[in-house]
């Protein structure tokens, strides 16, 4: 019957208008929540007849999506491990629970932002309890080749805050100035000493002592000095011995031209380099290439050690982690050293809003959503991700407000509709009296 079809349209314009005043008020309420994403709420119309001379009507029915890929503003924060994602892309979490298990199976689940802090098991996770995950780096710093498809290489990102960590010296770099004088006849021959720290294998500090003899000629000059290695830490074992002869002609005057071999490696006339065999294993010692002016040189009458350098270094402490807009969480300690320890992915879908949306901001991938990826951030469609940010929640407060005044008029009117319909029945079962 017709009328009864108006009433049935009324009733479910209320349910449609209730459902849309639910997602309004779940809107306006999370308003505040950091990297919240609104629902919106749409209506179709249901039609069950519309030819002949009656017409019945069908209703409209409501329907909610939330809107995954719609961002909110970027926060500044004064944490070091705040994250928010910058465009296209979410970062991989995981429940504390799961975690928890160390059944080494967490199950990935995606958000877009989050203020993670180290717990007292050195987990990053998040007051709500998700804890970031992460591809975790070699102890070099470099980190390995893992399936794009999966999350089976994530880990949950875990700092030890108590690490220690110190880096052997595997390179020396020698800048010195040998006084020419002392090559002369008639000269002292005073041996010249320049002792060079380095750091093992266990960060622990030893030395290399270098001494420089000159050759001293019946007469002339010879330009000619023996250079002789100890390692302290073999107990001042000769480790390398070396003849140097250096040009005294008008262009190429002070520099090495030519490197004789006593012991130890060989030199690379190519490089500049020699290599000796320190207690913890090789040690390449840069004196320079021949002809050239920055490494070792004979010059006037002075010695001058005029740039020593080295790589690594001693043990210290970690300070501090940060994480950088390509994903790399940095590991930085007292002495100045800094290594790579993990780094975090971006995971993009090709639709997110079929995800499936869950508590604390959080999603999971659907077969609507579509197969996911996992990208290093900056590359491809994804954004970066940015430190010491959280991103605001996704509801304009001024627009739910309009729409919540909408939706009750609308609420108000099909009641009246309902109304109306109800009076028209009345008089219907009138007409017998």
């Amino acid at each position: 019957m017709t009328i009864s079809s108006s009433l049935n349209a009324g009733v479910a314009g209320l349910q449609a208008n209730a459902t849309r005043l639910a997602s309004i008020s779940d809107n306006i309420a999370n308003s505040s929540t950091f990297g919240y994403k609104r629902v919106q709420t749409d209506f179709q119309s249901m039609v069950i007849s519309s030819n002949g001379a009656t017409y019945s009507a069908g209703g409209v029915r409501a329907s909610t999506e939330r809107l995954i890929d719609q961002r909110g503003s970027l926060v500044s924060t004064s944490n070091a491990t705040d994250l928010a994602v910058r465009g296209r892309g979410m970062l991989p979490v995981a429940q504390l629970t799961d975690v928890n298990l160390a059944n080494g199976n967490s199950q990935m689940f995606l958000t877009t932002t989050g203020s993670f802090r180290t717990d007292a098991n050195g987990y990053l996770r998040s007051d709500s309890g998700l804890v970031l995950m992460g591809w975790p780096a070699q102890p070099d710093g470099s980190v390995p080749t893992f399936p794009r498809d999966t999350s089976d290489g994530l880990e949950p990102v875990q700092i030890n805050v108590n690490q220690f960590s110190g880096e052997p010296t595997t390179q020396l770099s020698l800048g010195v100035n040998l006084p020419a004088t002392d090559t002369d006849a008639g000269s002292a021959g005073d041996v010249q000493y320049l002792s060079v720290e380095y750091f093992d294998n266990l960060g622990t500090s030893e030395n290399i002592n270098i001494s420089f003899t000159p050759t001293v000629p019946g007469t002339g000059t010879s330009n000619e000095w023996t250079m002789q290695l100890t390692d302290s830490a073999l107990d001042g074992a000769v480790v390398g011995e070396y003849v140097l002869t250096f040009d005294d002609s008008r262009s190429a005057g002070g520099t090495l031209a030519s490197v004789a071999t006593t012991s130890g490696g060989a030199y690379d006339p190519a490089t500049g380099n020699i290599v000796i065999n320190a207690e913890g294993g090789p040690l390449e010692i840069n004196i320079g290439q021949l002809g050239a002016s920055d490494g070792l040189t004979q010059l006037s009458d002075s010695f001058a050690p005029v740039s020593i350098s080295k790589d690594g270094s001693p043990v210290g402490n970690m300070t501090n982690v940060e994480v950088d807009a390509n994903g790399f969480v940095t590991a930085f300690f007292d002495t100045g050293i800094n290594r790579t320890i993990y780094q975090i992915p971006l995971v993009d879908l090709p639709n997110p809003n079929g995800m499936v949306a869950l508590d604390q901001q959080t999603y999971q991938p659907s077969p609507e959503s579509g197969s996911f990826f996992l990208w290093d951030a900056s590359d491809g469609p994804t954004g970066d991700i940015v430190s010491y940010a959280r991103e605001e929640s996704a509801v304009d407060v001024a627009g739910e407000l309009t729409a919540m005044i909408q939706t009750q008029r609308a609420y108000s009117s099909n009641a009246k509709v309902i109304q109306t319909v109800d009076e028209m029945l009345q008089e219907t079962t009138n007409i017998k009296r």
